[in-house]
């Protein structure tokens, strides 16, 4: 990585919480959130958007919130988030098949037109040489009401935050997942 991590225990009392709690989920601390929690002010800030968009209530299903971050996480040639997204998206259906086609998804039929048109909007949020055109959201609202629509926008928006600031920062993928892709000229689609 290029900056250094410090040991769980240099880290503000009000963040350590957060840090047993992944230990507990994932066995051990999330390289990113030691980053993130050099600057605890931000540190807090994104641990509550994220929370807001992975809770239970969520209008969005949890499968398709994960495919969403996945491909997110490809195009941004971020290691460690395809690695726990991947990981995410494979306990949520159960199987690799949709980690392992997400990035081909218009030419696989193992998505349905609901999860190729969010996939497609993915992309055009994430793409700097695309754009959301009116007749892209027309289909999208199909399958989205508004309230939906500006809850997958900013899933999308903080997948882009999180995986380019992993990026930026080179944190390695943490082994939580079997990655089909070998380097960062393999995510660009």
């Amino acid at each position: 990585m290029r900056i250094s991590i410090k040991n769980p225990k240099e880290y503000p009392w009000f963040i350590r919480p957060f840090f047993w709690k992944q230990k507990g989920k994932y066995g051990e601390v999330l390289q990113p959130g030691l980053l993130w929690g050099r600057v605890p002010k931000l540190f807090a800030s994104v641990a509550i958007l994220y929370g807001a968009l992975d809770r239970n209530g969520s209008p969005l299903d949890p499968v398709l919130r994960s495919l969403v971050t996945v491909r997110v996480s490809q195009i941004n040639w971020c290691s460690f988030c395809v690695d726990i997204n991947s990981s995410t998206l494979a306990k949520r259906t159960g199987s690799l098949e949709k980690v392992e086609k997400v990035e081909h998804w218009e030419n696989s039929d193992i998505f349905d037109e609901k999860e190729k048109v969010a996939l497609e909007y993915t992309e055009a949020v994430t793409f700097s040489d695309r754009q959301v055109t009116d007749e892209l959201m027309e289909r999208l609202k199909k399958f989205f009401d508004d309230d939906s629509v500006v809850e997958l926008t900013g899933l999308i928006a903080f997948q882009n935050l999180s995986s380019k600031f992993n990026s930026a920062l080179d944190v390695p993928s943490q082994g939580f997942c079997k990655l089909p892709y070998n380097s960062p000229s393999d995510y660009q689609a």
